[in-house]
């Protein structure tokens, strides 16, 4: 009986765990409650590939962010500057911001379908190793430490 509950409580984690995640308006929702950006991250370790791609959309979101804070930064700056002094305006941070906001566009165009394709690429392996017969017993490394995955 004992080994019954065991192996019938590992079912269901499986089970739970093995769920798709989706993305709407750039947040993402596992059985229709959102999930945070850190959990996304923690499932799709698991996969290489699709972890490769949520990494590089990510890191496409970073840079962007950053080169348009930095422009922002640069133009608001220099404008302010130039109104409460003598000084000419625009000088070349004026130029430079503006030129960080303007690289900033194209950076950031392809994160979204970098992550949707991440997303995807877990969502399609979820599918067929959940759904295939017998299971699937894998050994994980990861920030949290060791563990096995079984898969139904």
């Amino acid at each position: 009986m004992k080994k019954l509950l065991v192996l019938f409580c590992f079912f269901i984690l499986t089970m739970a765990s093995a769920q798709e995640i989706s993305m709407q308006k750039g947040k993402f929702f596992k059985e229709g409650t959102q999930i945070s950006s850190w959990e996304t991250k923690q499932l799709l370790i698991t996969n290489p590939e699709a972890y490769k791609y949520f990494k590089s959309a990510k890191n496409k979101e970073a840079w962007g962010g950053f080169l348009i804070a930095s422009g922002i930064v640069l133009t608001v700056g220099d404008l302010v500057k130039g109104l409460v002094s003598d000084a000419d305006y625009p000088t070349g941070f004026t130029y430079v911001g503006a030129g960080c906001i303007v690289a900033a566009i194209p950076i950031m165009s392809g994160r979204t379908k970098k992550m949707q394709k991440a997303l995807e690429i877990y969502n399609n392996e979820i599918k067929s190793t959940v759904g295939a017969t017998g299971f699937d017993l894998n050994i994980l490394a990861n920030a949290n430490g060791y563990g096995l995955q079984i898969r139904f």
